[in-house]
């Protein structure tokens, strides 16, 4: 294991008491090191933080002179005093949707909206960036992760950055345009066969035997943190106040977990006024572990083997699915599963009304915000935000035959106004009913 840095241990003591690792069952504490289970009770652990001292340093104004980043919330990050963020992930757009409202009989839906996230596009930005920051904190020169893709892009991307070695593994399966995106940034990319979970298990062994940063293994408690940055980006866009509803795509449990947790250290810290904010769980039906325990009230997760288009969701033994299924029903909420035809459907709907291509796991998000609003169990007045954490880019091949190559016309304003005509006939022909419009 490495040996913490003598920079940190000369602020043991003053600014890095201001968190440390403990376990989320038992309540013991483990100081800060990479390590992700408890060794008393077997529980994960997490990044748990002194409210006293980030009281002094968390105010609305401090975060308002911080830097368009995800490190203006850093006195509620796990960063090591004197480290700095190397990517500027975060502060991703929340937007108003009302033309997908008007479709599924929202009034007041916003969506949260990291498909822009710097560097790689997803939300796996944001954790990344904490988890290799410790890292060096560490001493590790050499990190890597098992991936469903998203995480392994964020990762290579941002170890590049920092000179680090990394080394991503992946179902065999992924997509072919997420392998691209982890290779172009020098990453050894290691193919696995079988499911995520089977890599996870790799990845485990992996930094037991290396002793490597691996970021959801030994660095998880600190990689997980950075989740919290949508949840107070959400407060601060909205004015420094909660939403009724977040809807959220679930793959390893961790971000629902997350953002509910920021909204109670900001209410802790009296940054929000307090208030029960619902979360809703989204899951695709060839993986939902999550969703199937919380419709059966129960904690326990009973794995899964995936079998779906969404494989950045992909996890069929979700680290924090007790955390999540918690998160889920302590706050009145719901989980609910949608079929791949309907996340194809989505990610068309979701473009085609608000200009946001999302991949699958957004189009999971925003097939499960349609059934939640016609099964009444969100109303159309509440304040809803539905997150959107990858973009479209990454998961083209699903709409692979979707839309027709249309042929080429000649360069001439008579060409295109029998291009038009022929347009025209055809929508009416479609709303005719005998076209079969989708």
């Amino acid at each position: 294991m490495p040996v913490v840095p003598p920079s940190l241990v000369r602020l043991r003591g003053t600014v890095t008491t201001a968190y440390e690792l403990r376990c989320r069952e038992c309540g013991k504490t483990f100081g800060l090191q990479p390590l992700a289970v408890c060794s008393a009770c077997g529980a994960p652990l997490e990044v748990a933080f002194d409210l006293d001292v980030a009281r002094m340093r968390f105010t609305r104004e401090a975060v308002a002179k911080g830097p368009m980043s995800m490190e203006r919330y850093r006195a509620l990050l796990p960063i090591p005093e004197g480290y700095e963020l190397a990517t500027p992930a975060g502060m991703t757009p929340l937007m108003q949707a009302p033309r997908l409202g008007s479709h599924i009989g929202a009034r007041n839906l916003w969506i949260k909206n990291d498909a822009v996230c710097l560097p790689t596009l997803s939300f796996k930005d944001r954790v990344v960036a904490v988890a290799l920051v410790n890292a060096l904190a560490f001493g590790f020169d050499t990190v890597g992760c098992s991936s469903s893709g998203n995480l392994g892009n964020a990762v290579a991307a941002q170890a590049a950055r920092l000179g680090l070695k990394s080394y991503i593994l992946v179902p065999a399966d992924v997509e072919p345009e997420k392998i691209l995106n982890t290779q172009v940034y020098g990453a050894t990319l290691v193919r696995v066969q079988g499911s995520y979970d089977d890599a996870n298990r790799l990845a485990a062994e992996i930094a037991e035997r290396y002793q490597w940063g691996m970021v959801n293994v030994n660095l998880r408690p600190f990689y997980a943190e950075g989740s919290k940055t949508v949840g107070f980006e959400i407060a601060e866009q909205l004015g420094w106040r909660l939403p009724d509803n977040v809807v959220v795509p679930m793959a390893g449990g961790s971000l629902i977990a997350k953002i509910k947790k920021a909204f109670d250290e900001l209410i802790a810290l009296g940054i929000v006024a307090e208030k029960t904010v619902r979360f809703f769980g989204a899951q695709a039906t060839g993986c939902c572990p999550i969703a199937r325990a919380v419709k059966q009230g129960t904690e326990t997760i009973t794995p899964q083997r995936p079998n779906t288009i969404a494989k950045s969701l992909a996890i069929g033994d979700p680290a924090d699915g007790v955390a999540a299924a918690r998160a889920i029903r302590t706050s009145g909420g719901w989980a609910e599963d949608v079929s791949d035809v309907e996340i194809v459907s989505a990610i068309q709907e979701l473009a085609e009304t608000e200009g946001i291509f999302t991949e699958t796991a957004g189009g999971v998000t925003t097939a499960v915000t349609a059934r939640l609003y016609a099964h009444g169990r969100i109303q159309p007045d509440e304040l809803t935000v539905a997150c959107i954490t990858g973009n479209g880019l990454k998961t083209t091949g699903v709409l692979r035959g979707a839309y027709d190559d249309s042929a080429a016309i000649g360069a001439r304003l008579g060409d295109f106004e029998e291009f038009v005509e022929d347009e025209l006939e055809s929508e009416a022909w479609s709303f005719s009913g005998v076209g079969g419009a989708r």
